[in-house]
């Protein structure tokens, strides 16, 4: 089953995510630069603190904690500390470009994390094959938001229909790397089903998704209406083991339907 990842500071939410049977449990400090990438998108920008990390930590059971951390910068290496002192199971380095980027974060860590990189920027595409050659990576995680940015795309999921992600996913599978991509709606949601979407996670061999801020809130209903993370996680889990039945012609053509829906949405887009 894939990691769900989910992304809270929030000592309730973090509880019934855990309960919920969500993996990790997503602390997001990462705000350099990002209202600049994304203000103009629909898109959440986190204030979470360092400290939320401790206060957690110290309720959670089994969810692991991931932290996300600011771009490199002078402060990586005190940010990196800090938050492993504050009980950070994983660390993840987002908008990267280059190897000494890499190296450094790897050995601030100095194996006291699990590394997990954040490929988003098109250097660090460009460059995939240089920074696997380097020893300490855990996990590489496809942002696809800032990478369809990056590379001028109209619609992030342009990356999964034209093959970018797997392209990525086969070069990093084949170093040993764990690996996963973008993030899921809630089923039956998303401007590309999210069950479609999970079809090409176990296609492409994705062992990481990150759950959307809908599993958080109802943003098509009128009326504030809380959402039980509990059933809707289940939805994904149950959607999860009937992939595991499809047949290899099932599986091709989920995969030619993505290919469809999003070639279409990205049509849409560019004519605007």
């Amino acid at each position: 089953m894939l990691d769900l990842m989910f992304i809270t500071n929030e000592e309730e939410m973090a509880l019934e995510a855990e309960s919920a049977g969500v993996d990790r449990i997503f602390i997001d400090l990462e705000i350099k630069g990002k209202y600049e990438r994304q203000g103009h998108l629909d898109t959440h920008i986190a204030n979470h603190r360092i400290e939320d990390i401790s206060k957690i930590k110290t309720i959670i059971k089994k969810s692991q904690i991931l932290v996300r951390i600011n771009p490199f910068y002078e402060g990586t290496k005190n940010e990196v500390d800090e938050c492993i002192r504050y009980g950070a199971d994983i660390l993840m380095l987002p908008m990267f470009t280059t190897n000494f980027e890499v190296e450094q974060f790897i050995k601030y860590v100095d194996g006291r994390a699990t590394v997990c990189l954040l490929l988003e920027t098109s250097q660090a595409f460009v460059r995939i094959n240089q920074i696997l050659s380097i020893n300490g990576i855990d996990e590489i995680h496809l942002g696809l938001n800032d990478l369809h940015l990056s590379l001028g795309l109209d619609f992030m999921f342009e990356l999964l229909s034209e093959g970018i992600v797997e392209y990525l996913g086969n070069l990093i599978q084949k170093k040993n790397i764990k690996f996963g991509f973008g993030g899921i709606a809630r089923i039956g949601e998303g401007d590309v089903p999210a069950e479609l979407i999970l079809g090409e996670h176990y296609r492409l061999g994705s062992q990481m998704a990150i759950l959307s801020r809908s599993f958080r809130s109802n943003k098509s209903s009128e009326i504030n209406v809380p959402i039980d993370i509990n059933s809707e996680v289940k939805k994904v889990r149950d959607v999860e083991n009937n992939i595991k039945t499809w047949s290899n012609d099932k599986v091709i053509s989920n995969c030619q339907l993505v290919k469809e829906k999003v070639r279409e949405i990205a049509k849409r887009r560019i004519k605007k």
